[in-house]
């Protein structure tokens, strides 16, 4: 295997030429955020945000310049539209308006053929919230919706396994990509784009162009819910979906814990401070019932959730119970709400999507047309 170092991407890139300037893109300045794990490479081209859509077939020129390397396992190239647009003349000075006719905060832009969007959250991982958004989502649709998933653990995603999907997804203009498709639920995810023990290695721009591309780029059809599993923490892929993408509301897992709570709380204040409304907590593992003898256990406590909620001025959703049915059916692939929908945890997760989808209504009623003031 070749030795893999920062000079020798740079070398490689600076073979492709961007067309429009007749420069290569190393001495335009446009490669941002390097990063080499092994055989593993990550970098971001950095553009004016006009030039977004143009821009693309640069970016594939570039990661497959660099995929062909010697010693090269994967890449992620992705394009951020961080650069400040160039200044503007200055323009004669305007009589001043009255304040109420001044300009307006831009609206975040929707995505085309969605009707709301979920984010599921915690403040911590560990928590069994993928699990819960996973069921969530199956929940929502057997309230007769079209829903959708996105994974938005750029750095652990886990929809894949939790779905049992495999592959990759089409594109068939080159420019989005098509979700892939299980249990009647339309799914994006960046699994699909990279190997399962592949490490996420990507700093704070290139998350943000990653994330906004899998909610804007692909062709998601016409969707009553778009169900979004959160990673966990309050980092920069949270902050870029709640800042960024028109979320209808937020739903918080947390384990009965002192510990989970806390963290919990964090999430729960981010969404507020960027104005979008938490529809509430929901308690996972909340209790254990021992399948041999039915004796009931509160392994992390119990409780807590509906308590903090309660402080905190929002609905406590309800209880999911520490169940082995639960983690088997998403280790293998075939969530509960989909393979077992008679059961008892399956009617839990129904409770939650019918709330969630009250929730929805109740938001849609009270906006009429929907206008997001960041």
């Amino acid at each position: 295997m070749s030795f893999i170092n920062e000079q020798a991407v740079m070398e490689c890139l600076a073979r492709i030429i961007d067309e429009k300037s007749g420069r290569n893109v190393v001495d335009l300045g446009l490669i941002t955020g390097l990063v080499i794990k092994e055989g593993n490479i990550g970098f971001a081209l950095e553009i004016n945000p006009d030039d977004a859509n143009v821009m693309e077939p640069l970016r594939k020129k570039c990661e497959d310049a660099v995929f062909a390397m010697d010693g090269v396992t994967s890449v992620s190239a992705v394009l951020t539209a961080v650069q400040a647009p160039p200044a503007q003349p200055q323009q004669p000075q305007q009589p001043q308006q009255p304040q109420q006719q001044q300009s307006q905060p831009a609206q975040k832009p929707e995505v085309p053929g969605v009707a709301s969007i979920i984010a599921v959250a915690s403040g911590k991982g560990g928590v069994g919230k993928s699990t819960c958004a996973v069921n969530i989502a199956l929940g929502l649709q057997a309230q007769g919706l079209k829903v959708g998933m996105l994974d938005a653990d750029i750095y652990g995603p886990s929809l894949p396994r939790m779905l049992g999907l495999s592959g990759k997804p089409s594109s068939e203009d080159g420019k989005t990509l098509q979700p892939m498709e299980k249990w009647g639920l339309k799914v994006m995810s960046m699994g699909f784009l990279v190997e399962e023990d592949t490490p996420m290695i990507w700093r704070g721009p290139m998350i943000m162009s990653a994330l906004q591309q899998m909610v804007f780029d692909v062709t998601w059809g016409e969707l009553d819910v778009l169900v979004v599993d959160m990673p966990p923490g309050t980092g920069d892929a949270q902050l870029t979906l709640a800042q960024r993408v028109p979320v209808t509301g937020a739903v918080i897992v947390s384990t009965p814990q002192d510990i989970a709570l806390i963290d919990a709380r964090k999430g729960l204040n981010m969404f507020k401070k960027v104005d979008v409304p938490v529809f509430g907590i929901v308690e996972n593992m909340s209790y254990f019932l021992c399948p041999s003898c039915g004796e009931r256990s509160d392994i992390f406590g119990h409780g807590g959730a509906r308590e903090t909620a309660s402080e905190l001025g929002v609905d406590f959703l309800g209880e999911v119970p520490l169940h082995m049915d639960i983690r088997q059916t998403s280790d293998a692939g075939t969530p509960i709400t989909a393979t077992a929908p008679e059961s008892a945890h399956a009617e839990i997760y129904r409770a939650l999507g019918q709330k969630i989808q009250e929730k929805i209504s109740g938001s849609a009623a009270q906006s009429g047309p929907k206008i997001v003031i960041e």
